[in-house]
């Protein structure tokens, strides 16, 4: 997914009328694209912006993330990547004990950064009273599943993780649905400074951890045809 950091304000273009059949002739004429329009209204700063800006963004159709004080705006993910993160989410659902909840893609604040996981693993207290960020005390594992491109795969093991752990983070997971044997999941556990490996899997073999809590899956079963 294409990713850009963003400082000043960012743009799109913003319509209100709709269209139930084809337009008649000179219909653009009188009814002209509208302008572009700011997509939201936050100045820019040449201090960065904070998780109070981010937490005050609408919804926008993208995928925005806070990263060092910057915006950084992706597409909503392939279908590959839904469809992983998808399944990941009822594998871990079904296996967790009823004090966690598991949701896809919920805004996390981690340290100064806004982050947005595939997956999270969280207190069921914490994420039912419906809060717009989790904190990351109120979470025991966060998922990525590793976006195509140099800048993303970059983003998901080199950039994210260690936020993850400095802010405390038991457990994390990352999903690569590229190359050999794929998908093949990592699980880290938080060492005393950073994330150590704790267990790994392609798919065709069985991964079985006991952290965030007890769950075996074939990472085979993340993508492709659903096995009954």
């Amino acid at each position: 997914m294409a990713l850009c950091r963003v400082r000043a304000r960012l743009e799109t273009m913003e319509g209100d009328e709709e269209m139930s059949a084809l337009p008649a002739e000179g219909w653009l004429v009188a009814h002209p694209p509208p302008r572009r329009a700011r997509l939201f209204s936050l100045p820019p700063t040449k201090d960065g912006y904070t998780v109070e800006d981010w937490l005050r963004l609408p919804e926008t159709g993208e995928w925005i993330e806070l990263i060092d004080g910057s915006f950084v705006v992706s597409p909503m993910p392939a279908y590959d990547h839904a469809l992983c993160s998808g399944r990941l989410r009822a594998i871990l659902l079904d296996a967790a004990p009823e004090e966690f909840e598991v949701v896809e893609t919920g805004n996390l604040r981690v340290g100064e950064d806004g982050l947005i996981p595939d997956v999270v693993v969280g207190h069921a207290e914490a994420i039912l009273a419906g809060p717009v960020a989790l904190s990351a005390s109120d979470v025991v594992c966060v998922a990525e599943v590793v976006s195509p491109g140099k800048v993303n795969r970059e983003r998901d093991y080199t950039i994210k993780p260690p936020r993850y752990a400095a802010a405390g983070i038991p457990v994390f997971m990352r999903i690569d649905l590229e190359g050999h044997g794929t998908p093949r999941v990592e699980v880290f556990h938080l060492g005393e400074r950073a994330y150590e490996l704790a267990a790994e899997a392609k798919a065709g073999t069985v991964l079985t951890l006991d952290q965030p809590f007890p769950v075996s899956f074939d990472p085979a079963v993340l993508t492709g045809p659903r096995r009954r």
